[in-house]
C-alpha cells in the first residue's frame, strides 16, 4: 500500500544481519534475512499509521487551540509535529537498511535525535512564556469540544501504537524504534494531561485551568527532549520498566 523497499545487496545476501540494541551494543538482528525484512515491514506500517495519526492530531489540536485560544491544545499539536519529524527519519532509516544492506550512520541518527531534542526544549519554553502570559492577564480560554474528543481518543490509539513499535524494537534489536515508541508513551501522557486539563476546564469553569494545566506538560516535554539530545537513555531502569509495563 505505502510501497516499502525490499531487501538488495549485502542484505538479502547476508543472511544473518547486525544491529545495535538500545544500549548502542551491537546485536545479532533475526538470523533469517525474510524475517527481518517482515519485521522491518511491519515497522513501516506502523511508523505510516504514526504519520497519519499525527496529521489528524496536528490539524485538529492546533485548529481547535486557534478557536478556543487554548495554550495547552495547541502546544499537544506542535508535539504532534515534532512526532511527524521523528517517524519520517526513522521510516528513512529503515530505507536505508533495506534497499542498502545497513542502518544509517550513527552520525545522522545523532544528528537527527539532537535536532529533535532541540524542538522539545524550545517548546517547553515556549509553554512556560505562553502559561506565564495568559496568568498574568487573567487571560482565559474557551472549551474546546473537539479537542476533547481528539486527546480521548490519542490514548488508546498510541497505548496500542507503543506496544507494537517496542514488539517490532525488540525482534530488530533496534535502539531507534525502540526511542520512537518512547516518544509514543510520552504522547498518550500528554494526552491524558489535556483531558485532565479540559475537563477540569469544562467543570470548573476558571479562566486560570488552561495555562495551569499546560504546565504539567513541561515534565513530559524536557523528559522526552532530554532523552532525544541523549540518543534515547533507554538502558535507564525508569524507562526500560516502562515500557515493559507497556507491552505487557
Amino acid at each position: 500500500m505505502f510501497g516499502y523497499p525490499t531487501l538488495s545487496g549485502g542484505a538479502r545476501d547476508s543472511g544473518r544481519m547486525m544491529s545495535e540494541d538500545c544500549c548502542g551494543k551491537e546485536v545479532s538482528g533475526l538470523r533469517d534475512a525474510p524475517k527481518r525484512a517482515a519485521s522491518i515491514q511491519s515497522a513501516f506500517r506502523l511508523e505510516w499509521l504514526t504519520i497519519i495519526w499525527m496529521m489528524v492530531e496536528t490539524v485538529v489540536a492546533i485548529g481547535a487551540g486557534i478557536s478556543a485560544h487554548s495554550l495547552l491544545l495547541v502546544v499537544f499539536g506542535i508535539d504532534s509535529i515534532i512526532e511527524l519529524v521523528s517517524a519520517g527519519v526513522l521510516i528513512w532509516r529503515l530505507s536505508v537498511e533495506l534497499r542498502r544492506g545497513r542502518a544509517l550512520s550513527e552520525t545522522a541518527e545523532d544528528r537527527a535525535s539532537r535536532i529533535a531534542g532541540a524542538l522539545l526544549f524550545a517548546l517547553a519554553l515556549y509553554v512556560v512564556a505562553g502559561a506565564a502570559w495568559g496568568l498574568w492577564h487573567h487571560q482565559g480560554t474557551e472549551f474546546s469540544t473537539p479537542g476533547l474528543i481528539l486527546t480521548v481518543a490519542a490514548i488508546p490509539i498510541m497505548y496500542t501504537l507503543a506496544r507494537q513499535k517496542l514488539a517490532v524494537a525488540d525482534q530488530l534489536g533496534s535502539r531507534a524504534l525502540r526511542a520512537d515508541a518512547i516518544e509514543s508513551i510520552t504522547c498518550g501522557w500528554l494526552s491524558f494531561v489535556v483531558v485532565i486539563g479540559l475537563v477540569a476546564q469544562l467543570a470548573l469553569g476558571a479562566w486560570w485551568v488552561d495555562s495551569a494545566a499546560s504546565l504539567a506538560i513541561v515534565y513530559f516535554l524536557i523528559k522526552e527532549g532530554r532523552e532525544a539530545w541523549n540518543g534515547g537513555e533507554c538502558c535507564d531502569g525508569h524507562d526500560r520498566s516502562l515500557s515493559t509495563r507497556v507491552v505487557n
